[in-house]
């Protein structure tokens, strides 16, 4: 079970945001979410849009960077985010 972080290059709202999911389940992705203070309001149909200043904190609270390719193609991922989703 392992969350993953995409690097921060989705502009929204005047931000920069990164993709966390799981390649387990949304339960997993959830209690991670809720563990790192990430308000529900982040979560978009399939994964949190965080903002780049949270990037770092999240991977070393544990997330997995990966590049967004490897969220794309959905293979044994449930909660990977396309990377044509955008934040908000």
């Amino acid at each position: 079970m392992t969350v993953l972080i995409d690097p921060p290059r989705w502009p929204a709202h005047g931000r920069v945001w990164s993709h966390l999911v799981s390649d387990e389940s949304y339960d997993e992705l959830h209690a991670f979410a809720a563990a790192q203070n990430i308000p529900a309001r982040g979560f978009d149909h399939d994964h949190y849009d965080v903002p780049v200043e949270r990037y770092h904190a999240l991977m070393a609270a544990g997330a997995v960077p990966v590049d967004s390719g490897d969220c794309s193609n959905g293979s044994a991922r449930p909660a990977c985010a396309s990377p044509s989703a955008t934040a908000g």
